[in-house]
């Protein structure tokens, strides 16, 4: 072929002569595109220089640097803990299982050995799929641009820092081999929970040494690279599980493992090693740890002092609660406490029994069922829709219909009270006045009100009045928040401000925004319907005396689930008691361990809380300060007197 086309010859040809003044158009076209070119070059030069200038120094790669230190103290700057980071002897590539970096490449840079520390057609790649989504969703750096990120550069999101990441990932890739850049990498990529490098991460998560990483192991850490935070086993094990089982699926994909070794691997038990620390607000801490990355952009890459919202004080007086009232006799292993401020400040955590024994965070991450607990916001419904305390309801069998079958409610008791007024229906939890409420006034109000109070998003199903919807301690206490504070919605948080362990500010919250979400009218009734609860009703354990304490009792079916939330002016606590596996306890209601636990927890709190009362509905139509108990006890007694008289 190559002969044939030398063999061929073309008959002469010349371009005709062009008119002067289209000559002088492409001269000076020329001369512009030159032009435009050497300004171009000049500027990208420019560029290059300017982004160049401070580039940190590369020596600095195998510096033996002191962990970072993140101090955690709570709101009056009281110590709760000190977290350093981990930072382990350098590993060596030669000295690990064949699965690790082969894993670990697979993960993070399959084209690694392939690229000279920018990959051009991974940038493409990641373009397009970012462009088609509309959003980001792919990035393209390589391993070693990672690197250069993760050692030398800011987490800032801008083109100069990008141009310096690419700028270091080329010069590593003529300084180092590409074993050398593995074994950096490995040894100072961040792995979450305050450890740096492979050696580090095996130690924490598994208690022993990177050399010792069995195949489903390494998939586990090789997933934390994309999340620190969001995939911790620790704290989130499901998501680090559905992470984990994303690693194996490209290694299948990419022919890495087969089927078999596949299967094994999803099947095989992951044992994460357990902190010894058995301080209960390291639930706390693990639940703000997310957001201190956030704000600072990464994790803390110098010594700093977190101050939290977390009060010491309260914190002990609610581990101590649960300590003294989880009953295992009665099958009730497992508890959750949250306690927030008026403006949805933090002021205690418990996750769950024992920090040391189980890091799952219950009050944060446990969706359960809240039973009678959501009857609040039927009940608000109603009052927004007309109704009042003094109404009459009728408590007696009641059947609702569907196009598929029939459902008929009962109450715990089993029995019904016929005519009934509408706040002591509320304070005895009777399911089938909650049930007739809502149909009365429309399941999809119903749930209009609870998602407008942070529940949900929740089904308008027939069983919506009787809390058959799951939600978490968190939200459920969240909900009740302006019950406690004047009608209005927080959200919740943690942190205080961040600083430098020289004093220097890094961040301040912000002030709390609160947003109404209920007029004082209704706020006023449905302070009385949750305080006649706890002063005649289901929530007697929780009275505390000369204290306005208003809430509200939850159990669920078989005795799977018990909460009481409940709340005093400004200061909003919601319990859960039950077990992880959903196992029925013995007879436990939101009446019993659950008050017991906030009505310790709440006394032992309130005593450096100043007094004050809630508004109460204590006639129709009218809105006043609540009156002292005795004067309510009389006004009971003149009408009762009044309705035995002829």
């Amino acid at each position: 072929m190559r002969e044939f086309l030398t063999s061929l010859r073309f008959p002469d040809w010349q371009p005709p002569a062009l008119p002067p003044r289209i000559k002088s158009g492409l001269k000076f076209a020329a001369v512009g595109v030159a032009l435009t070119t050497y300004i171009c070059g000049m500027a990208g030069f420019g560029a290059f220089a300017l982004a160049a200038r401070d580039l940190p120094d590369p020596k600095r790669l195998w510096e033996n640097q002191r962990p970072v230190s993140v101090q955690i103290v709570d709101r009056q700057g009281r110590d709760i803990l000190v977290r350093g980071a981990t930072v382990a002897p350098r590993v060596k590539v030669d000295q690990l299982p064949f699965h690790i970096p082969l894993v670990m490449l697979a993960v993070e840079d399959r084209r690694y050995f392939s690229h000279i520390g920018v990959d051009p057609e991974a940038l493409s790649r990641a373009v397009v799929a970012n462009l088609k989504a509309g959003r980001y969703v792919q990035g393209g750096s390589t391993l070693t641009q990672q690197l250069s990120k993760n050692v030398f550069l800011s987490p800032d999101k801008t083109l100069r820092r990008k141009a310096q990441e690419m700028m270091m990932a080329l010069w590593l890739e003529r300084s180092f081999t590409k074993e050398e850049i593995l074994e950096l990498y490995l040894s100072k990529v961040y792995f979450g929970s305050g450890a740096w490098g492979l050696e580090a991460a095996s130690k924490r998560y598994f208690d022993k040494p990177a050399a010792k990483l069995n195949l489903p192991e390494t998939a586990m850490l090789a997933g934390l690279l994309k999340a620190p935070s969001a995939y911790n086993p620790v704290n989130n094990p499901d998501k680090a599980a559905a992470r984990t089982k994303v690693v194996l699926d490209i290694l299948r994909d990419q022919n890495i493992i087969d089927a078999k070794m596949y299967e094994t691997s999803l099947r095989y038990p992951i044992r994460i090693h357990r902190p010894q620390s058995d301080n209960s607000a390291q639930y706390f801490v693990d639940w703000i740890w997310s957001d201190i990355e956030r704000v600072l952009g990464g994790p803390p890459g110098q010594d700093v002092v977190v101050q939290t919202t977390l009060d010491m004080t309260a914190q002990s007086y609610a581990q101590r609660a649960v300590s003294k009232h989880l009953d295992k006799d009665r099958r009730a292993d497992q508890a959750a406490l949250v306690s927030l401020d008026g403006t949805g400040a933090v002021i205690a955590m418990i996750g769950g029994a024992s920090y040391s024994e189980n890091q799952f965070n219950r009050a944060v991450n446990a969706e359960r069922q809240p039973g009678s607990a959501f009857k609040p916001f039927v009940y608000l419904t109603a009052m927004e829709a007309g109704m009042s305390p003094w109404d009459m309801q009728v408590d007696a069998p009641i059947t609702i219909k569907s196009r598929i079958d029939s459902w008929s409610p009962r109450n715990f008791k089993k029995e019904y009270a016929g005519n009934i007024l509408l706040e002591d229906a509320f304070a005895k939890s009777i399911n089938t006045v909650a049930v007739s409420i809502a149909e009365d006034v429309g399941r999809e109000r119903v749930v209009a009100t609870a998602e407008r109070f942070g529940l949900g998003p929740l089904k308008p199903l027939r069983s919506v009045s009787l809390g058959a919807q799951t939600t978490t301690p968190l939200h459920l206490t969240r909900a009740y928040l302006p019950f406690s504070n004047w009608g209005k919605m927080a959200e919740p948080y943690g942190i205080i401000s961040i600083s430098t362990a020289e004093g220097s500010p890094l961040y301040d919250a912000a002030t709390p925004e609160l947003t109404p979400v209920m007029d004082l009218t209704h706020l006023a009734q449905m302070n009385r319907l949750m305080m006649h609860t706890v002063e005649s009703g289901t929530g007697g354990r929780a009275r505390i005396p000369e204290r306005d304490i208003g809430g509200k009792t939850g159990t669920t079916n078989d005795f799977r689930d018990a909460w009481f939330v409940g709340y005093h002016p400004d200061l909003v606590t919601g319990v859960w008691v039950g077990n992880d596996e959903n196992a029925p306890m013995k007879r436990v209601t939101g009446g019993t361990i659950p008050t017991e636990i906030f009505h310790d927890y709440m006394e032992g709190t309130l005593q450096f809380w100043p007094k004050s009362e809630l508004m109460v509905a204590t006639e129709p139509n009218r809105v006043t300060q609540q009156r002292s108990r005795k004067d309510r006890s009389l006004d009971t007694l003149l009408q009762t007197i009044e309705n035995t008289l002829p």
